[in-house]
């Protein structure tokens, strides 16, 4: 079957980002982006944010109320420095200085993207707790019959950059639909929609391989949420939808259900992403 296409991408097909290298199924050496120095002094709130305690803003805000301390001393100064050897407490408990983590996992179906649930229903952490001894978070979510990417971290700032509403980084999906995709509904989508629920806009939108049934799009921002919708209100029904790149991130040779940790290189194009 020939190629339609509703972008105007080059011949070969709907392609994602470049591969990460070193992408492997079974667990890694871990590999640890460079964090604070220990043999320097660093900023209050980016040694709570490195505590995986919240984001440094977060943090500005708990200092101003007077619940930390350095020394057995309650600062409330912004840009207050923190030296090796210091202790610093919040609300009386030590607070120790996490490794940062960063962890990628290709989620599964039928998994909710929380630590519990009140329901009783299968939640992804149990997926990813031998990756590390810290305390890691999801990224966002990917609702329960989504796979695909899934990010964990420790990184306050990164959590927060990456989770903002108006940061556009790209996440490119694969839906597969119930009927064969129209191009004038795929060109309605790249033009951008008025749903019930929000506006959704796709970057770019084409067949996966010339199959109609499939279609691979980019959307920046928060999108994901509501591309459900999209298709529905179009009158399709989403079969499947899979998330195969997270920013700068690809989940080529990670299997299903598996995990891996982050190259330096990769946390850095996190760390660059607007």
């Amino acid at each position: 079957m020939s190629k339609k296409k509703a972008s105007g991408k080059s011949k070969g097909g709907w392609k994602s980002a470049p591969p990460a290298k070193g992408n492997q199924p079974r667990r890694q050496k871990e590999t640890v982006a460079p964090a604070i120095k220990h043999s320097s002094e660093v900023r209050l709130n980016k040694y709570l944010s490195n505590a995986g305690l919240c984001s440094r803003r977060e943090a500005d805000v708990l200092i101003s109320t007077g619940i930390v301390s350095i020394n057995g001393k309650i600062v409330v100064e912004l840009g207050t420095k923190v030296n090796p050897g210091d202790i610093v407490k919040m609300n009386g408990q030590t607070i120790k200085k996490e490794t940062l983590r960063y962890v990628l996992l290709n989620k599964p179906k039928n998994l909710i993207t929380a630590f519990d649930d009140a329901r009783g229903r299968k939640t992804v952490m149990p997926l990813v707790m031998q990756a590390c001894k810290e305390r890691i978070y999801p990224v966002g979510k990917l609702e329960r019959d989504t796979v695909g990417l899934l990010l964990f971290t420790n990184d306050g700032d990164m959590i927060k950059k990456l989770t903002h509403p108006k940061r556009g980084f790209p996440k490119l999906y694969n839906v597969t639909l119930h009927k064969r995709v129209q191009v004038e509904h795929m060109q309605q989508i790249l033009a951008g929609m008025n749903l019930k629920v929000g506006f959704f806009k796709a970057e770019k939108l084409e067949y996966v391989e010339g199959d109609p049934y499939r279609v691979g799009l980019e959307i920046h921002g928060p999108q994901n949420r509501i591309l459900r919708t999209a298709f529905e209100e179009l009158g399709y029904k989403v079969v499947k939808l899979d998330r195969t790149v997270f920013g700068s991130l690809t989940k080529k040779d990670l299997p299903r259900g598996h995990w891996r940790h982050l190259t330096e290189q990769e946390v850095g194009f996190l760390r660059m992403l607007k």
